[in-house]
């Protein structure tokens, strides 16, 4: 999120000292008391030791700054497109299902969106775009980018990827276009073979806005270790929707009443984020096992979804 809202970037100050401009939401006393910190918005006037366990498995990743073209837009619901782009130069780009990438706009101001394609699909990158009305770069990817449009784009990025070594039971919570990373996971597991089961709960208001759910149940035809549970926070009346309602990480705790079996990943807005690592926490997940990416939107995209407030 980097803005110190999902505590991804929480790592511990083993020498020196942090302060921030504005106290972070996701820094919690405990942590203080361990030493830890939010290095996405810390800052300090001294050099530092630090550890940060997410490093671990990245080094071997190179991060490029990559020419790449528009391949395929495709609407996936009413206002979430797949966007597949497609590097320059036969370029392929080796990441972890579950990371990002940016793309670098003219005016060099970035815009970021996880992959939603498993990196041994590395011929494409797919992402799952929602348009925000008012927002400078949705507006002209929906509205005006023609394909084949050039780009450029920074990448991989990010600590939020699969941890397929663990061998723990999975959750894997989303809402709205956080099921994109989630897909790249599931994509990768068919591929490489998992033996634990998998949980998806994906979180969207209404029924117009879940996507790709029958790729979801081809995945379960094939896979019994995983189920699937979509929820709808705000259901229309013409849906008659006869499934799961409210928020999505109480659904998730109330089938599962003990998580501390559970690796658990989470993509969305940042308030269903902090939600479930609080609920979480208090129905036995340790904050090691919960890995989370907070989509947070550009200044301009929040600036317009407030105006309509």
């Amino acid at each position: 999120c980097r803005g110190g809202a999902c505590g991804s970037c929480a790592g511990y100050l083993v020498e020196g000292e942090v302060y921030y401009d504005e106290e972070p939401m996701a820094l919690d006393d405990e942590m203080k008391a361990n030493n830890q910190a939010l290095f996405c918005i810390a800052k300090t006037s001294q050099d530092l030791h630090i550890s940060i366990d997410e490093i671990s498995g990245l080094e071997n990743l190179e991060v490029k700054q990559l020419g790449c073209h528009v391949s395929s837009k495709n609407h996936l619901c009413h206002d979430v497109i797949s966007l597949q782009i497609t590097l320059d130069n036969n370029e392929r780009l080796q990441y972890h299902a579950g990371q990002y990438i940016e793309f670098i706009l003219q005016d060099g101001k970035r815009r970021a969106f996880s992959i939603a394609n498993a990196p041994h699909k590395d011929d494409l990158i797919e992402l799952h775009i929602r348009h925000v009305d008012g927002g400078l770069f949705t507006d002209f990817l929906f509205q005006s980018m023609p394909e084949h449009s050039a780009l450029q784009i920074q990448g991989p990025l990010g600590s939020f990827y699969l941890r397929e070594g663990r061998k723990r039971p999975l959750i894997l919570m989303g809402g709205g276009t956080g099921y994109g990373p989630l897909k790249a996971m599931i994509e990768h597991i068919e591929y490489v073979g998992f033996n634990q089961p998998v949980h998806l709960f994906m979180g969207v208001r209404a029924l117009r806005d879940l996507y790709m759910d029958e790729m979801v149940k081809q995945w379960i035809s094939k896979n019994s270790s995983l189920t699937f549970v979509p929820v709808l926070s705000d259901p229309m009346g013409e849906d008659n929707w006869q499934g799961d309602t409210g928020f999505v990480h109480q659904t998730v705790a109330q089938q599962f009443k003990d998580l501390s079996g559970f690796d658990i990943y989470m993509s969305g807005p940042p308030p269903m984020v902090n939600a479930a690592v609080d609920l979480f926490t208090r129905q036995g997940a340790s904050k090691d096992n919960m890995f989370s990416d907070a989509f947070e939107y550009s200044t301009d995209a929040s600036q317009a979804i407030a105006a309509k407030k």
